[in-house]
């Protein structure tokens, strides 16, 4: 269950390089001023570095990933008949149970231990595979937290990444948060109703899907089977990116229910406003906030819940950038 430290913030896991800890092989690190700007003032960190944790001395001799990419062994770069494979792995699985208060992870891309996706395989004849393969403590740490939101701090450059995991960091916090308060039919049905708009935005294919479980619900003691596959497949689905068309479409959705409150003027502008950030004119904040600034003159509850219009704080600025 997330949890608030005794600092009042959300915990979030970080391979330990990365808030400026010198773990690395080369006793140096890898210090993320990014992860600084987008998390210090609201979360706190839970630092890990599995190859210490493993045994591995500071300095150290570099490890590479070998073989077969889809389950490669974790080797020494000089000798190769040290094998990191199963400690790493073992430590990762170990890692996911116990660290159960966070609510996401970011790791180190390209790490044999901590990196996600494309990192290097190495063959016997000394080249790299032409597959990509996965960190071994981040692969069965992974494996075991499915649903825990997780991004490589080199995606994090990325604003359309950023925005998306940091969505996604407070939609598993808001869940967690459900769950402390007991899980029922009500509860779950309002929590979705909340996510309508997002899920549409990101993956409109899931959105119809989901929108199908949940009317199979009957009763409270229903939520309590199906809350975890919604909540499973609600994560799969915010995991891909909406993109301009995606927003523009709920844009117009959300400008429906305030079709009668505007006058044929504003409504005009609006549409001129949504037009202009389709064509990638202006950034999705700008006819965001003349939503906003209608939904304020003409409160709606429904649309005023909705996590779409804030799936994280307004302060961090994450969406003048798409």
């Amino acid at each position: 269950m997330t949890g608030v430290s005794s600092t009042g913030k959300f915990r979030i896991g970080i391979s330990a390089c990365l808030i400026g800890e010198n773990v690395r092989y080369n006793a140096g690190h890898k210090s993320s001023s990014l992860c600084h700007e987008l998390f210090d003032e609201d979360f706190e960190w839970v630092s890990v570095c599995p190859e210490v944790a493993i045994g591995l001395g500071i300095p150290r001799e570099p490890i590479r990933l070998v073989g077969d990419p889809n389950h490669p062994q974790v080797v020494g770069t000089r000798d190769a008949a040290k094998d990191f494979s199963a400690p790493l792995r073992e430590y990762g699985s170990y890692m996911a149970e116990h660290l159960d208060d966070i609510c996401g992870y970011v790791f180190m891309q390209k790490s044999p231990s901590c990196g996600l996706e494309r990192v290097k395989v190495y063959q016997s004849a000394g080249r790299p595979a032409l597959k990509e393969g996965r960190g071994a403590f981040a692969e069965a740490f992974t494996a075991k937290r499915p649903d825990l939101p997780v991004e490589e701090e080199g995606r994090l450059h990325d604003p359309v990444l950023r925005e998306n995991f940091i969505s996604r960091v407070y939609a598993y916090i808001d869940w967690q948060q459900l769950l402390g308060q007991g899980l029922s039919r009500g509860a779950l049905i309002a929590f979705h109703a909340r996510y309508k708009y997002l899920l549409m935005a990101n993956n409109p294919q899931a959105y119809r899907e989901i929108g199908k479980m949940l009317g199979t619900l009957k009763r409270d003691d229903d939520a309590n089977e199906v809350g975890p596959r919604y909540f499973s497949q609600l994560m799969q689905a915010l995991r891909r990116c909406a993109s301009r068309g995606t927003h523009c479409n709920v844009l117009q959705h959300l400008s429906g229910y305030l079709r009668d409150a505007l006058d044929v003027d504003d409504r005009q502008e609006l549409q001129q406003i949504i037009e202009q950030y389709h064509s990638g004119s202006v950034p999705l904040v700008v006819p965001l906030t003349l939503f906003k600034h209608h939904l304020r003159n003409h409160p709606d509850p429904y649309l005023m819940q909705q996590a779409y219009l804030h799936p994280h704080p307004s302060k961090l600025g994450l969406r003048n950038a798409l």
